[in-house]
């Protein structure tokens, strides 16, 4: 008998099953790929809404268009003329000046746009619509939400928490009391109104804490 160890025989490659199996991968790969498709989202809120076709008009510098009336009408129904017209480069804000979203379109209805009506201009121009919700009046021009503080406090009467809180620098206290005694929390900041702050309006603001009383809009200040 023999001592030396015993060698297999090497194995041989089965190419055709090699070339099957690479050739399933990549019709699964290409079917993989073939099914991803890019999506996208279009909000109502203070945000732009554009389109290919925007993005097609901005490189030729557009087409010249007439600008319809849009005031009076519901801001979904404003955004859908407009883009029947051609402009798809959109965007709206609070006509109060209270920096609310414009969440459900159907919702608002249009105070002031920032193209004149009858105006001829290039339809990739951004229009801006000024809105208010249904139940509310448009004011007699478009309110502006407070400016940043710098060294001295604002006077926040009338304005709305949220955009009170925004003018004043990120690291400042801040409280918020119900002023009408009923001891509520406020929620959602821009559906109250300033009636009383401490500091005063003219103090320098050296890093002190803040405090605004508050009711709701549409309520009297105590």
């Amino acid at each position: 008998m023999s001592n030396s160890a015993f060698t297999p025989p090497p194995r041989k490659r089965d190419w055709r099953l090699l070339g099957a199996v690479a050739a399933g991968v990549l019709v699964i790969g290409g079917s993989a790929a073939a099914c991803r498709t890019d999506t996208g989202t279009a909000g109502g809120g203070s945000t732009t809404t554009t389109t290919a076709g925007a993005s097609s008009n901005a490189k030729t510098g557009g087409e010249a268009k007439t600008v319809p009336e849009f005031v009076g009408m519901g801001l979904q129904s404003a955004q859908d003329a407009a883009q029947k017209q051609g402009f798809h480069s959109l965007t709206s804000h609070d006509s109060l000046g209270r920096e609310r979203h414009q969440i459900l379109d159907r919702d608002w209805k249009v105070c002031s746009q920032n193209v004149k009506a009858g105006t001829t201009t290039s339809t990739d121009t951004r229009l801006d619509f000024g809105a208010v919700k249904l139940d509310e009046t448009c004011p007699a021009k478009d309110q502006s939400a407070p400016a940043q503080a710098a060294d001295k406090m604002p006077d926040f009467k009338g304005k709305s928490v949220n955009t009170a809180r925004d003018a004043l620098a990120s690291s400042t206290s801040i409280t918020v009391k119900d002023a009408s005694g009923k001891g509520r929390y406020v929620l959602v900041e821009s559906n109250w109104q300033v009636c009383a702050q401490k500091p005063p309006a003219g103090t320098t603001l050296s890093g002190q804490p803040v405090e605004f009383s508050v009711v709701k809009f549409g309520e009297s200040c105590p």
